[in-house]
């Protein structure tokens, strides 16, 4: 059975993305710890950190990285974090948020009550950040396609 995940990579369910390529993709969360909070998925169906191969986990991290790059431009943050929890999708995603103390670092300050506009207002100032570093070639052409 399909995961929540690979709905959204499948188009079934709406997604907010900023990255994809033949690996990964990457969309906004839909309960952003911080503006900007975003995940970044495989492809296939991996459930745990700790199933991945080691190139899978090297590609995510790459994208991560990157994707952390354009939040910390776009918000002015002096940090981007990287969180691998997993248990709330049985799929495989690394949180990348920007990240301005340890102590905002908590799923306890996951905001489920954001609209819809603002949600797509974060994504695409990643996107931007994104373009603006260079990776217009992994920003899908649309928000809501993890089509290139």
């Amino acid at each position: 059975m399909a995961t929540l995940f690979t709905k959204i990579i499948d188009g079934e369910i709406p997604g907010r993305f900023v990255w994809a390529d033949d690996v990964a993709v990457a969309f906004a969360t839909i309960a952003p710890i911080t503006d900007g909070h975003t995940l970044v998925v495989p492809r296939d169906e991996v459930v745990q950190l700790t199933d991945a191969s080691d190139d899978l986990l090297a590609h995510l991290t790459r994208v991560a990285k990157v994707i952390g790059q354009a939040q910390q431009s776009a918000w002015d943050a002096p940090r981007a974090a990287l969180l691998v929890a997993g248990f709330e999708v049985p799929h495989l995603h690394l949180h990348v948020l920007p990240a301005w103390d340890e102590a905002s670092l908590s799923f306890r300050n996951a905001r489920t009550d954001v609209p819809a506009a603002d949600l797509d207002a974060a994504a695409e100032r990643v996107r931007q950040a994104l373009r603006d570093a260079g990776h217009a070639a992994n920003v899908p052409a649309s928000i809501g396609s993890p089509a290139l």
